[in-house]
C-alpha cells in the first residue's frame, strides 16, 4: 500500500524492508521503486541519525522486547519532519483465551501463569510515543473478531502464525484435565448458538511526527476567544457582530 501511494504521487526515492526473519528476502514482492532488503533487529537499526523521511511498522512491534527503545530508535533515523506510521497488536487481544486459561488453571492447579503474550495497553502506547519525541500524535484502535469452532482450534492457528506464548516466566505445559477445563469454560463464556467460540484481535494503529519548525504550533494558553461553554452557538458568533465592532 504505502509503495502504491508513493508511486502515484510521484515521489522519487528508494524503499528499504527491515525484517528480523532469515530468508524473508526471497519472499520480497517486486516492485517499480528500488528496494533493498536488510535484516536487523528493531531495536538496533543499523542507520545514522536522520536518514528517513518515512518509517511504517505493521503487526511486528509486540516482539519487541524494549518497545520504548525501539520507538528511541525509529525516531532517531528519520528526518526533521519526518512521520512514523505503525500498527501493533494491542492489550485485548485474545482476552477470551487469556481468561478461560487463568480461571481453569486457578481451579484446577490452584494458581495461573501466563499464557498470552503480553500485549501493550492503549492508555501506555501515547505515553511512550511522547517520551520518545514524537509529537502531534494520532491514535486509533480497531478489533477484529474472529470465529473458530473451539479453543484448540485457535490455539493450532497462533501456532501456524507463529503468535504462540513467548513470556520467559511460561510453565513449560498444561494439564490435560486443565485445557478440557479451559475448553469447556471457552466455549460457556464466549460461545456462540452455533457452537463455534470468538478469538478477539485488538490492532492500535499510531502516527508520531518527528517535530520541525514549519509544524503547526499549539496556541498560547489563554489566547482562546470563545467558550466551551459557547461551542454549540459558533454559527450564531460567527455571523454576530463582535463585542468591540458598532452595530
Amino acid at each position: 500500500w504505502t509503495r502504491e501511494v508513493i508511486m502515484d504521487d510521484g515521489v522519487d526515492g528508494s524503499n528499504l524492508e527491515v525484517s528480523t526473519s532469515f530468508g524473508f528476502e526471497k519472499k520480497a514482492v517486486k516492485s517499480e521503486i528500488p528496494t533493498f532488503n536488510i535484516l536487523a533487529d528493531e531495536e538496533f537499526l543499523p542507520f545514522k541519525e536522520n536518514t528517513f523521511d518515512l518509517v511504517v511498522s505493521s503487526l511486528s512491534l509486540h516482539w519487541a522486547n524494549d518497545l520504548p527503545g525501539a520507538f528511541r530508535q525509529i525516531y532517531y533515523v528519520l528526518k526533521p519532519d519526518g512521520v512514523f506510521l505503525g500498527a501493533m497488536i494491542g492489550g485485548d487481544t485474545l482476552y477470551e483465551l487469556r481468561c478461560s486459561l487463568q480461571l481453569a488453571e486457578q481451579e484446577r492447579e490452584g494458581g495461573f501463569s501466563p499464557h498470552i503474550s503480553p500485549y501493550t495497553a492503549a492508555t501506555d502506547l501515547g505515553n511512550l510515543l511522547g517520551q520518545a519525541g514524537f509529537n502531534l500524535l494520532t491514535l486509533d484502535t480497531d478489533e477484529i473478531q474472529v470465529n473458530y469452532p473451539g479453543m484448540f482450534d485457535v490455539l493450532e492457528d497462533l501456532k501456524g502464525m507463529g503468535e504462540s506464548n513467548c513470556s520467559w516466566n511460561r510453565k513449560p505445559l498444561l494439564h490435560r484435565e486443565t485445557m478440557l477445563a479451559a475448553a469447556a469454560i471457552y466455549h460457556e463464556m464466549y460461545g456462540h448458538d452455533d457452537g463455534s467460540v470468538p478469538a478477539t484481535f485488538q490492532i492500535f494503529y499510531m502516527i508520531g511526527w518527528k517535530p520541525h519548525e514549519s509544524q503547526a504550533k499549539p496556541a498560547k494558553r489563554g489566547s482562546g476567544t470563545v467558550s466551551f461553554s459557547d461551542i454549540g452557538r459558533v454559527h450564531e458568533l460567527q455571523s454576530s457582530p463582535t463585542e468591540n465592532e458598532n452595530p
